[in-house]
């Protein structure tokens, strides 16, 4: 269990798993808790038989941890409208779907630019940016970001998809201008994505399972 002075941090072993410490909640993408210890290795090569723990199997078929796309700085755009600004990262998008399928108004598929930033009030618009498990989407109101609700520390499995991280852990040696958010951010679990340690939704394509969690 943790401790004030334990904080909640992943770090991300070289071609390896990812070892989290000091983290109380990991989750299934049922919500239900997994037993852990004061630390733990998760799958990051999306081939463990022992998912979501790590099994050693990245050295049998030759994980990379490397990043292999240099799209993201060039991924990100920002939206200005009348009240707010809204700050958008494809490279790290792990296509949940949350904002298309809430606020249609703003995120609209198949439409350049695909983002209006004026499409809906601010409140809600704001409401589904914190949603957004990724980090990928953020708005700022006077260059100022508007705080989202606190949450504890967790991890959370998603559905054949990547692990949401939550509540302010602690990604260790990812440089600042990297990382989508502080608060909450995807983490890639298929082994697949090109902007490793992030997701950036290659679970879709790969067809990557997990019947088990």
């Amino acid at each position: 269990m943790s401790t004030e002075n334990e904080k909640a941090r992943i770090s991300c072993k070289p071609n390896g798993p990812l070892l989290v410490k000091f983290l109380d909640s990991l989750q299934n993408s049922k919500g239900e808790n997994i037993p852990t210890k004061s630390a733990f290795a998760l799958c990051r090569c999306g081939h463990s038989e022992n998912k979501p723990f790590c099994d050693g199997t990245h050295r049998k078929i030759g994980f990379s941890g490397e990043k292999t796309s240099q799209e993201a700085k060039s991924s990100k755009k920002s939206y200005m409208g009348k009240q707010l600004t809204l700050h958008d990262n494809r490279s790290i998008c792990a296509h949940a779907g949350i904002c298309t399928d809430q606020l249609p108004s703003v995120f609209r598929m198949k439409e350049e630019p695909w983002i209006d930033p004026d499409g809906a009030e601010v409140e809600k618009i704001i409401e589904i940016v914190n949603q957004c498990p990724s980090g990928a989407l953020r708005c700022t109101i006077e260059d100022a970001e508007p705080q989202g609700p606190d949450q504890n520390p967790v991890i959370q499995i998603s559905k054949n998809g990547p692990y949401f991280v939550k509540g302010g852990v602690e990604l260790e040696e990812i440089p600042e201008a990297e990382f989508p958010s502080g608060e909450h951010y995807a983490l890639c679990r298929c082994g697949q994505s090109k902007n490793k340690p992030f997701c950036d939704g290659t679970h879709w394509s790969a067809d990557f399972k997990d019947d088990a969690n």
